[in-house]
């Protein structure tokens, strides 16, 4: 029997992506997020939404948790330009990326998320598979 969607308050909006990450007042954030939208629009060939007040997110897809089997609908890739770092949605398994993280760069991680400092700080082409995979539910 197929599980109904739970309802979660984080939603697509239609709010302006460019006005969002153009009222990002740390110049380092706001060129990495731009940076990060014309790499994960090339690789999802999707369009940028806002999804709450500070996730921009490309496709979107059914997420189950694997802990309780809840079901959400959630971003397929996507990214929030945080105080702390670039919080990466790549809902992944990092065990089954290891060969990749290991060359990324400075980053941490948890979940299926991958924070990052700032874009310096990785090496953007393993970022770049990173996403492919995610994107083919890798």
């Amino acid at each position: 029997m197929a599980q109904k969607l739970a309802n979660i308050k984080t939603k697509e909006t239609a709010a302006s992506v460019e006005d969002f990450i153009g009222a990002i007042t740390d110049e380092t954030k706001r060129k990495d997020s731009l940076a990060l939208v014309k790499l994960i629009q090339k690789v999802t060939k999707e369009k940028p939404k806002l999804w709450g007040s500070a996730i921009i997110g490309f496709g979107n897809m059914i997420y189950e948790s694997p802990n309780t089997g809840r079901q959400v609908e959630w971003v397929k890739v996507g990214f929030a330009p945080r105080k702390a770092a670039l919080t990466l949605y790549l809902m992944m398994d990092a065990k089954k990326k290891e060969a990749h993280l290991k060359k990324l760069g400075k980053y941490k991680t948890d979940g299926g998320c991958v924070y990052v400092k700032k874009l310096e700080d990785v090496d953007v082409k393993v970022l770049e598979a990173l996403l492919k995979d995610a994107v083919a539910g890798k």
